[in-house]
């Protein structure tokens, strides 16, 4: 059973829809799940692991999570940017792509990375998404928390709800950029919770206080979360064939609904035009995070990797060695893939 719903998962990402949004309950990444021997990729025991300076990393077989490298994955940290996939899994799970978005005054006032949105510019979540995805603009990340929550807070409030449903324990948004909050976010906006259900269907918000509490997180006034978690983030988003798109794009141009103002867009994932065969997904960098960086990348034979590494010192170096690593040291049984 559990063979059969490792080869649908691997089915399903070659296919342009998105993946059941189920995956992860049915398939939990853990490196002590019992699966089949020919599912597991055997290990050169001579090939001792890369030295990786990031804080934190992981690589793990995308097919059926087992773990192939490990660093402090548990570690809670700053994540800065990685934050807008889970931006981008919210708008695509609950608004239309087409749908336009009017751009507030508030989200062009933020700071980095962006794409210089001009107050009341009228552009489509699309657009929005690319922008967020692609070059990782912060006003287009906003302009989409603005539209699909109406207010920053309810807007969080589903990313930690979300982040629950996937088993990220060690998680906690708050604020959909990945950027430093400059004032507490829990005491200064106590009803950026989560929500759950009550019988008769309406919604109970959850203090953020408990939340912290029953994940044993210290109360952050940045996004944080760990490379284990990150791999459950990062699977789930690429099940997303938008989001497969996107992060694919090396470059692209988009425009306001009257086409009056353009926006020339540029990946910031500089593997994408490395001698790897890098499929995505996303970078991060702030003061506090460090050079952050998940990645899909996929050898000769089609085996595909996620890796993470957070706050490393060379991101992009660092990922290179370490899945030139696993594909040198790690050897698939070629009749299950």
């Amino acid at each position: 059973m559990i063979t059969a719903l490792f080869s649908l998962y691997s089915a399903g990402i070659l296919m342009t829809n998105d993946v059941q949004a189920t995956t992860p309950h049915l398939m939990p990444w853990d490196a002590n799940q019992i699966i089949e021997n020919s599912e597991i990729p055997k290990k050169d025991p001579a090939n001792i692991a890369p030295v990786i300076n990031a804080k934190a990393a992981i690589a793990v077989d995308l097919k059926n999570g087992y773990i192939l490298y490990e660093k402090n994955i548990h570690n809670n940290l700053p994540i800065a940017s990685l934050t807008k996939l889970m931006t981008a899994i919210i708008v695509l799970e609950e608004n239309n792509v087409s749908d336009v978005v009017k751009v507030t005054r508030n989200a062009t006032r933020i700071d980095g990375s962006k794409i210089w949105l001009a107050p009341d510019e009228k552009i489509t979540i699309e657009n929005l998404l690319y922008a967020a995805l692609i070059p990782s603009a912060n006003d287009a990340a906003m302009a989409l928390a603005e539209y699909n929550g109406d207010t920053i807070i309810s807007f969080v409030a589903k990313m930690n709800k979300k982040s629950e449903e996937l088993g990220m324990v060690s998680t906690f948004f708050v604020n959909p950029t990945g950027l430093r909050e400059d004032e507490d976010p829990v005491e200064a906006k106590p009803k950026a919770a989560s929500a759950k259900n009550n019988a008769d269907g309406t919604q109970e918000l959850i203090n953020p206080i408990t939340l912290l509490n029953s994940k044993k997180i210290e109360k952050p006034r940045e996004n944080i979360s760990t490379a284990y978690d990150l791999t459950l983030l990062a699977r789930y988003a690429y099940g997303k064939s938008f989001i497969r798109r996107a992060a694919a794009k090396k470059e692209l141009e988009i425009s306001s609904t009257s086409g009056a103002l353009t926006h020339k867009l540029k990946n910031t994932n500089e593997l994408l035009s490395s001698y790897l065969k890098v499929l995505g997904l996303k970078t991060g960098t702030t003061d506090e995070a460090g050079e952050c960086l998940i990645s899909i990348i996929e050898d000769d034979n089609n085996h595909q990797i996620l890796t993470v590494v957070l706050n490393s010192p060379a991101r992009y170096t660092e990922t290179k060695v370490l899945a030139d690593w696993v594909f040198r040291s790690y050897h698939w049984n070629e009749s299950s893939t």
